[in-house]
């Protein structure tokens, strides 16, 4: 067993090309370009218990060799990904099912009848690879970058594969995100996390294809700077699923699902306070404003408008084929790895982050409560949009949470909060500045609401 470390980024052939060229690549290459074809038959059962216990069972015949292989439940996050991996020679293609003992076999499928495992699809392409090398401090790096060529298939059901790999042998793994990051800021490379495998189960049945989404548990005595880190992998991950889902298939609430990742990300980088100053999140927030305001304004307009919504997936495609969205991804992800909120912050800061979780979030959520000064939104219901960052940063830690806060009814106040929400972005006319009026009087009535006002020392 060894455990595989790898970074996949969907390319065009052009990008593809230009890699081989690239000069970062050239300079650390020390092996020289190499082909070879690879040919992959992937096994589940007709229930797909392996791809629910995320579990990959394939044979590879790369040339005269034949190699069976079990990837086992790891965990990726944003694109860069990490698992077990067991390999058999084998003499012939033929799966072994012998294998498969408890050595390596997940407790989770002690049960199943190993007989009723079939080949499902396969993932057939031309793989060029190098060792790229080079000196990092005093730690040497070695990585395995390949140019994947080829094709999934499932029946008659086909993708093209496209992309980069580059797997770590050697050095930080924050090292494959420095390099991707150099190469992407010259390149559109799209961090993807959604497998060879994934896609090929993708195939098989698209319309009943089920996107997961990375989640975490939030405990409420776990540090503020934990509990920022685990929503923002997880809002950073889901980003980039939800652009690899929306460029396959093009279902709009998949894009109105990849803003609203976007948006809660912005928010929760704009309330850390002095956790987060506002240095060391200014990358990251004018990225995210960089999007945002090319893709919610599009986002809102399309809701009520079919030939926006049919024009986007175009658009879409646009976005990719620049430089952006691979940086931005990239970046972030290094910037997470970094927890480079922490840093150079002052002794107030530094309590503020280390804070437990649910002390921490009741008096924020105190202050940016009576902040909103809802009673006046009654009288003037044409400034509300004034207050949608605050809205939607309330907007956010209740979202992701609200299971922390003793606080009761917090279930119905977010569905509330998100009708005000809502509102606070539609264009005024009679009717909506009306519906405002009304909806802050909702608000402001809600038991939860009238808690959260209260200072959280006195609760």
């Amino acid at each position: 067993m060894h455990k595989e470390t790898e970074l996949k980024l969907r390319a065009s052939r052009e990008t593809l090309a230009a890699l081989r060229e690239h000069p970062l690549l050239k300079k650390r290459n020390k092996s020289g370009w190499q082909t070879r074809e690879l040919l992959n038959q992937y096994f589940d059962t007709p229930e797909r218990d392996l791809s629910a216990a995320k579990v990959a069972l394939r044979l590879r015949r790369d040339g005269e060799v034949i190699i069976q292989t079990l990837k086992c439940r790891g965990q990726s996050v944003a694109g860069l990904s990490e698992r077990n991996e067991y390999e058999w020679q084998l003499e012939k293609a033929k799966l072994d099912l012998k294998k498969l003992d408890a050595t390596c076999w997940p407790e989770q499928l002690a049960e199943l009848d190993k007989k009723t495992i079939k080949p499902l699809f396969t993932t057939d392409f031309t793989r060029e690879y190098a060792e790229i090398s080079w000196g990092r401090g005093k730690a040497k790096v070695v990585i395995e970058a390949a140019l994947d060529q080829g094709t999934v298939s499932a029946g008659k059901r086909k993708e093209a594969i496209c992309e980069l790999e580059l797997e770590l042998r050697e050095g930080d793994p924050q090292a494959l995100l420095e390099l991707a990051a150099e190469l992407a800021a010259s390149l559109p490379l799209m961090p993807c996390d959604i497998s060879k495998a994934e896609r090929g189960y993708r195939l098989l049945d698209a319309d009943s294809y089920s996107l997961g989404l990375p989640s975490v548990g939030l405990d409420p005595e776990m540090s503020v700077d934990d509990a920022f880190s685990a929503l923002a992998w997880q809002l950073l991950g889901s980003s980039q699923r939800l652009a690899e889902q929306y460029r396959f298939n093009g279902h709009w609430r998949l894009l109105q699902d990849w803003v609203e990742c976007l948006s809660e990300l912005r928010a929760l980088a704009n309330s850390l306070g002095q956790a987060g100053p506002r240095a060391t999140t200014r990358a990251l927030r004018t990225s995210l404003d960089a999007l945002l305001e090319d893709w919610r304004p599009l986002v809102l307009a399309g809701n009520d408008d079919e030939d926006i919504r049919r024009a986007a997936p175009e658009q879409f495609a646009e976005e990719l084929e620049d430089v952006r969205w691979g940086q931005f991804s990239l970046e972030t992800s290094r910037w997470l790895l970094a927890r480079a909120w922490t840093l150079d912050r002052n002794k107030r800061g530094e309590r503020q982050g280390q804070a437990q979780l649910a002390n921490w979030l009741a008096h924020e959520l105190s202050d940016e409560a009576r902040d909103l000064k809802l009673p006046l939104y009654q009288q003037q219901p044409e400034d509300l949009a004034e207050q949608l960052p605050r809205i939607e940063r309330i907007q956010a830690w209740l979202h992701h949470a609200r299971q922390v806060l003793e606080v009761p009814q917090l279930d119905r106040l977010f569905g509330e909060l998100n009708k005000l929400h809502q509102l606070a972005n539609q264009p005024i006319s009679d009717e909506s500045l009306e519906a405002r009026v009304q909806q802050v009087l909702v608000m402001a009535q809600s038991p939860a609401w009238k808690q959260l006002l209260k200072p959280a020392s006195t609760r």
